[in-house]
């Protein structure tokens, strides 16, 4: 069976549906908002974790996967779901030598019970992980010489091109499309395909203002140059990535009770209270129909 035969047979639910929910804060506005359903593509495979790593999957071509992540990376997660529902080893190279040993959190724990082998390493090698010498030390030291190796995020120009559907799938349907952004692969996508005239708008939930020229970077590697029309609204990170705050928690809880939506705490919940904030300061004017790509669960 190929890469691309044994994705298949795990059944993603693609395209994603979209879902129109009716609330008050955007219909005061004139504005409408549509759910993008990603989280709905594979219980395991969630959302552009899917989009990402299937082309990198059936690149991989059956050999071990080593990528890399923080202490609560949903990338690292599904990479290791993928290594079990596939029959692939994962390693997963994590940020932090003091982790290690250490009793794991919920989420480092899943990636070890799906057979993920973690490696941890410092803070200072792991900023430096791109660089060709650090990453072959890595890979030595974390016995992955012959290993597919996936960048942080799992953003790399095949994973760009894998998510291009995701506009595909919008175009027609919204003014705005509207995606919380880490790495910035899945933006860098979805704005490529996104259809005329559609705007893409990016939540980062990380601080720093650097996100715009890895966007860029991305879209000359998977592209030759720019594509869509797309910009970042950068004030919605709530401190950084991983952090929240209760304002952020009562929030997302309140969206849940309203529709019915499991709200993701670490992207979801910035995103969509980015959109409120934004929808209430007037940024969308009337009859904008906006979409926005869930692309995580609870």
């Amino acid at each position: 069976m190929t890469g691309n035969d044994a994705l298949a047979a795990l059944r993603p639910r693609l395209p994603s549906p979209v879902q129109e929910v009716r609330d008050e804060r955007f219909a005061r506005r004139g504005v409408r908002l549509l759910l993008k359903r990603d989280d709905l593509i594979h219980p395991d495979l969630i959302g552009n974790k899917w989009r990402k790593l299937a082309p990198n999957l059936a690149a991989a071509g059956g050999r071990p996967i080593v990528t890399f992540g923080g202490a609560y990376s949903h990338h690292l997660r599904a990479t290791a779901a993928a290594g079990r529902l596939l029959g692939i080893p994962t390693i997963g190279v994590v940020r932090g030598d003091e982790l290690a040993g250490r009793p794991l959190n919920p989420s480092l724990a899943r990636c070890a019970a799906d057979g993920m082998r973690l490696h941890f390493v410092d803070r200072s090698t792991y900023r430096r992980k791109t660089d060709p010498a650090v990453l072959a030390t890595l890979l030595r030291a974390a016995r992955a010489e012959d290993a597919y190796v996936v960048p942080e995020g799992g953003s790399n120009a095949l994973a760009v091109r894998g998510c291009t559907a995701l506009g595909e799938e919008l175009d027609g349907q919204a003014d705005v499309v509207a995606v919380a952004c880490g790495t910035g692969g899945t933006l860098a996508g979805l704005a490529a395909g996104a259809g005329p005239g559609q705007r893409v708008l990016g939540i980062p939930v990380l601080k720093g203002g650097f996100l715009g020229e890895e966007i860029r970077t991305l879209q000359r590697a998977a592209f030759g140059g720019p594509r869509g029309d797309w910009r970042l609204e950068e004030r919605f990170h709530f401190g950084g990535y991983a952090r929240t705050t209760p304002e952020l928690d009562a929030f997302a809880d309140e969206f849940e009770d309203r529709h019915g939506v499991g709200v993701e705490r670490l992207y979801v919940a910035k995103m969509l209270y980015g959109l409120t904030a934004l929808t209430e300061e007037g940024a969308f004017p009337p009859g904008t129909v906006v979409a926005a790509v869930i692309t995580g669960t609870r």
